[in-house]
C-alpha cells in the first residue's frame, strides 16, 4: 500500500517550522484544555507533522558526507555510513 502524500500546507514547511508547530500541538494536548474533537484533529495533524519531520531528517542524513583521507593522502568525501 502506497503512502498518502502529505497535505500541501505541511509539505511546504521547513523542518524547523514543522517541529515548532508539532511542539505547540504537544503542549496544547498536554494541557488538555481543548474540546475532544479539536484534540483529535490536533493529534492527527501532529502525526502528519511528525512524519514530515522524519522525512526531512532522512533527506538530510542522505546528504551528509564525511571527510576521509583518500589512498593518495588527499582529503575526500564519502557518504555517511550509520553504524
Amino acid at each position: 500500500m502506497a503512502e498518502e502524500p502529505l497535505p500541501p500546507d505541511i509539505a511546504k514547511l521547513s523542518f524547523e517550522e514543522a517541529l515548532a508547530e508539532l511542539e505547540k500541538i504537544v503542549r496544547a494536548l498536554e494541557e488538555g484544555r481543548g474540546k475532544l474533537e479539536d484534540s483529535i484533529r490536533a493529534y492527527e495533524r501532529g502525526a502528519l507533522l511528525k512524519k514530515h519531520c522524519e522525512q526531512k531528517l532522512r533527506e538530510a542524513q542522505a546528504k551528509v558526507e564525511k571527510i576521509v583521507i583518500g589512498p593518495d593522502g588527499k582529503p575526500a568525501t564519502e557518504p555517511f555510513a550509520r553504524n
